[in-house]
């Protein structure tokens, strides 16, 4: 990681965005993981923009958010009342949005811009707690539904290209997220999860 006495690369960060909206819950076991995420935001220096690749957002080809206002997409279930009123009215980048489409089309990669989809809660739970005052501009890039490495590295190295623009790349998720395969493995996991968060619906 870059401080900021070295800044001639904007930062990329690979985060856990904890479950669900719990790190915003004041959920004892996520406050590591909200020290951790305010302490980056201290240390880095502030992008001009942010591009988030969120593990709940999956297409056929990547695909990018255009929209100047996107909304919010209370994409958790099962969770106390107030998570589904958390905002964070981040602006969108469309200029952005565009650039980053035409970086993924030099390079051979069929994509797509969506002006409609909102940001998911991969984006928007942990940006509340790192950048709160919500004035950084985002734009979010889906994951390809086939989870293909070799796409993914192809869409990374396009992306790179952003790291020159004072623009923030943020991988949001876990080393491990697929919860229903984790579950089918280890049922008992699933029990303790369920005991946790006290969630009969959480999907991921």
């Amino acid at each position: 990681m870059n401080s900021r006495s070295n800044t001639s690369l904007s930062e990329v960060l690979y985060i856990s965005h904890g479950g669900g909206p719990l790190s915003l819950l004041n959920d004892k076991g996520h406050i590591k993981l909200v020290d951790n995420l305010k302490k980056i935001a201290s240390i880095v220096e502030k992008p001009q923009a942010i591009v988030v690749i969120s593990a709940h957002w999956e297409e056929a080809i990547p695909t990018i958010t255009s929209g100047e206002s996107p909304s919010l997409i209370y994409d958790s279930y099962g969770f106390p009342e107030e998570s589904y009123n958390i905002q964070y009215p981040a602006p969108g980048h469309p200029i952005l949005a565009k650039k980053i489409f035409n970086l993924l089309k030099n390079k051979g990669i069929e994509e797509n811009l969506n002006e409609d989809r909102g940001f998911d809660h991969g984006l928007f739970i942990p940006l509340k707690i790192m950048y709160p005052d919500a004035n950084i501009p985002c734009v979010q890039v889906s994951l390809l539904n086939t989870l293909n490495p070799e796409q993914h590295i192809q869409v990374g190295k396009a992306l790179s290209e952003l790291r020159k623009e004072k623009v923030m790349v943020i991988g949001s998720g876990f080393s491990f997220h697929n919860l229903k395969a984790f579950f089918g493995v280890f049922p008992e996991a699933e029990m303790a999860y369920r005991y946790l968060y006290k969630s009969e619906a959480y999907r991921s």
